[in-house]
């Protein structure tokens, strides 16, 4: 539990402070690739780490996973620290690499510790125990953009005659968390069973990776940096799909696979983690992005808007615990995902009627809404997914049920990147008003994001340009300017923000329709094969 405490207090901890970061590290254009790098060798390396689970125990590989994820998290909190480095770049791109070695050891932390429950638990008693899960996932996210948007704002020391920045220690904080969590895991954790044969499917994984990392660069830089029938995103896109087909054929051949392609014939198993995969895509998405729409159109601070984000967190825990005990009690999961999704879909509808003059309590009550949905469908995808795999292949199929889940997300941040990007580049022209030394036809979006932070910064901008070609102009002129430049960045980045929701509402309509398709399958009494009702 503190394991998942650990890796959840990650994913929501970062996003209030991320605003801030790229101001400082200047690299907007980025902005999606620190989460992006993290989930994606996070999720990479979740199917990895199960099949190692299986076959060494639980308690190893997640001693490696929080070491792994603890080295990570110390060289988040250094990055661009000494300017630009060697090799590594800039401070946003080694922001980003270190983000990466992070997320190989988080994929530990979140398969690690669902498939220690399917080794305690029958999957009846196994349903309240998710809730529970659901309600540390909650909690990490009720606190975490708090203590984020917090150290942030508040956060900055001097250490050694060095000036610490607040944004660090939202990566620092995980080593004093991570160091117990060791300690438990070393000295309280009892070993679980494991096979004692089998080889783990190393060739398996590279071409895995080799599939989505190209995927993930043509999501990202097609429609932006690339048209998207340049030769470079045609050939990303096709070098995935090769790579797939590879992938595909060695899991047919290779005795032990990291995705066994039996558990995808289940039709259970494949709905469910195709919904869970959809959902996942919209989820993490809108999460990721609502800080920067607070901080930079709303114009509030990193710990308020941390803050704001408490009603969907609590909405989160309270459905995760009451769906938990309903579906314990009822032993029936698919009618709470169809009403999870429904209300999820109504909690994003909501979020789309967002804009510049929207007030922090009407954000709240929409976020409360969203997660409100967001609760059942958190814990009982991966539920519905254990439930229809044989004992035998729990951890497998826990691990790959983590797999298609993050790398929905790690797809969706990717997609929103873009989507945003676009918008924001077609968005701000429009409501920029033409001034000397401000052309809006050729935007610099570093530049338009540290404006909106810093709104002081127009002003000076302006009255140096002014000064800069002797012009004389009426103070109340310069105002009035700085006034319509203020408000048609707000405008723009709303804009483009809320043509994302909309976006993402499409994709939460897409996830409900899956979830109609899921087979009905009892919950079981005990761990055994069991055949899903037509």
């Amino acid at each position: 539990m503190i394991v998942f405490l650990l890796s959840a207090l990650d994913q929501t901890i970062v996003s209030t402070a991320m605003p801030r970061i790229i101001a400082e590290l200047h690299g907007l254009e980025m902005y999606s690739w620190t989460a992006t790098a993290y989930m994606l060798t996070s999720t990479v390396m979740i199917p990895i780490y199960g099949k190692l689970g299986d076959l060494y125990g639980r308690k190893i590989i997640l001693i490696v996973g929080v070491s792994i994820f603890l080295f990570g998290s110390a060289l988040c909190g250094l990055a661009g620290e000494f300017g630009d480095l060697p090799i590594l770049g800039s401070g946003m791109v080694q922001l980003i690499i270190f983000r990466a070695i992070q997320g190989l050891g988080s994929g530990a932390l979140f398969s690690g510790a669902f498939a220690t429950i399917a080794d305690l638990y029958p999957p009846r008693e196994r349903s309240k125990v998710m809730g529970l899960f659901g309600a540390v996932f909650g909690f990490a996210s009720v606190i975490g953009p708090a203590i984020g948007g917090f150290f942030t704002d508040h956060g900055t020391t001097h250490l050694f005659g060095y000036e610490v920045a607040g944004w660090r220690w939202v990566f620092y904080v995980n080593l004093p968390i991570g160091l117990i969590s060791l300690f438990m895991l070393i000295f309280k954790m009892r070993r679980t069973n494991h096979s004692s044969g089998g080889r783990v499917d190393y060739w398996g994984a590279v071409f895995l990776i080799a599939a989505f990392v190209p995927l993930l660069l043509a999501l990202t830089w097609g429609g932006h940096s690339y048209a998207w029938d340049s030769a470079l995103i045609i050939s990303l896109f096709i070098g995935a799909v090769l790579s797939l087909a590879v992938f595909i054929a060695i899991e047919k051949r290779f005795a032990d696979p990291i995705m066994p392609l039996s558990l995808l014939r289940n039709p259970t198993f494949a709905i469910t983690n195709a919904a869970a995969f959809v959902i996942s895509m919209a989820f993490l998405g809108v999460v990721m992005f609502m800080p920067l729409y607070m901080q930079l159109v709303l114009g509030v601070s990193a710990t308020q808007s941390g803050f704001a984000l408490l009603p969907l967190m609590i909405g989160i825990i309270v459905s995760s615990i009451v769906s938990g005990r309903v579906v314990s009690k009822t032993g029936h999961y698919k009618p709470i995902m169809i009403v999870g999704c429904v209300v999820l879909f109504i909690g994003v509808v909501f979020l789309t009627q967002i804009g510049p003059d929207t007030t922090l309590r009407e954000v709240n009550w929409r976020l409360l809404v969203m997660g409100l949905g967001l609760g059942p469908v958190q814990s009982l995808y991966s539920l519905a997914a254990q439930n229809a795999a044989p004992a035998h292949q729990v951890g497998i199929a826990t691990s790959n049920s983590q797999f298609f889940r993050q790398i929905g997300s790690t797809v969706g941040i990717a997609i929103f990147g873009t989507v945003l990007t676009h918008n924001l580049v077609q968005e701000l022209p429009k409501r920029l008003p033409q001034m000397p030394g401000m052309s809006a036809q050729t935007i610099d979006l570093g530049q338009m994001q540290a404006r909106a932070m810093n709104p002081g910064s127009i002003r000076a901008e302006i009255e140096a340009t002014i000064q800069a070609r002797k012009l004389v102009i009426d103070a109340a002129v310069v105002t009035t300017l700085v006034n319509r430049v203020e408000r048609g960045i707000k405008e723009g980045f709303s804009s483009a923000i809320v043509s994302m929701l909309k976006s993402a509402l499409w994709i939460v309509g897409l996830g409900f329709l899956i979830t109609l398709f899921v087979p009905v399958l009892p919950l079981r009494e005990r761990d055994s094969p069991i055949e899903a009702k037509a």
